[in-house]
């Protein structure tokens, strides 16, 4: 073979090499768009995905919004509610502490009112009492005679100098009752516990 046939074969097996090659790389490009074309039906599959799942989410969003714009204004509702209903409460304690104010001064000018009354009472029942004893002997009640009797005053009111008795007078008035004292010289002399004693002075 000369070189020129040598040449000729050359080429031809390279012109066989080359389009083989050629084929593969348009058969790659073939997959590389298919890829392509893939990739971006995928890409926009996941936008509209994305623009969906935004939408739902603004949406969602907006309807939180609203829920807690709600709830904010129902809290300043309540709020105020209560801030009413404070004043208000603070207003009756303040009327009913006047007012309690007002009955335990009324309480206490009564108390000092009948304080003042009782004291004058007992003060009347004493004179009254000093009275009757004093009269005692003039009344048609005192069954002695006077000018038998001496007053004593306390613990006991009279002793009575009769001929056949001495007897102890103590005069009382309407209601009253004897005095622990006057009880116990009653029983003493009711048990007989009464002695004589004569005392000489040199």
């Amino acid at each position: 073979m000369n070189l020129v046939e040598i040449l000729l074969f050359l080429s031809i097996i390279g012109v066989v090499y080359l389009g083989s090659r050629l084929r593969a790389v348009n058969s790659s490009n073939f997959e590389f768009k298919s890829n392509a074309d893939s990739l971006s039906e995928s890409n926009l599959s996941l936008r509209n995905q994305l623009t969906e799942q935004k939408g739902s989410y603004l949406s969602r969003e907006s309807n939180l919004y609203k829920t807690i714009s709600g709830l904010q204004d129902s809290l300043t509702l309540e709020q105020k509610a209560l801030e009413s209903r404070e004043v208000e409460l603070q207003r009756r304690e303040r009327q009913l502490t006047e007012s309690l104010d007002s009955a335990n001064k009324n309480l206490e000018e009564e108390t000092q009112s009948r304080k003042k009354v009782l004291s004058q009472k007992k003060s009347s029942e004493v004179r009254l009492g000093h009275i009757a004893e004093t009269l005692a002997p003039f009344l048609d009640q005192f069954d002695f005679d006077p000018e038998n009797c001496v007053f004593l005053g306390k613990p006991i009111d009279y002793i009575s100098f009769n001929d056949d008795a001495i007897t102890l007078i103590e005069v009382k008035s309407g209601k009253s009752q004897l005095s622990s004292k006057q009880r116990h010289i009653r029983d003493l002399v009711k048990s007989n516990q009464v002695n004589w004693k004569e005392i000489r002075i040199e």
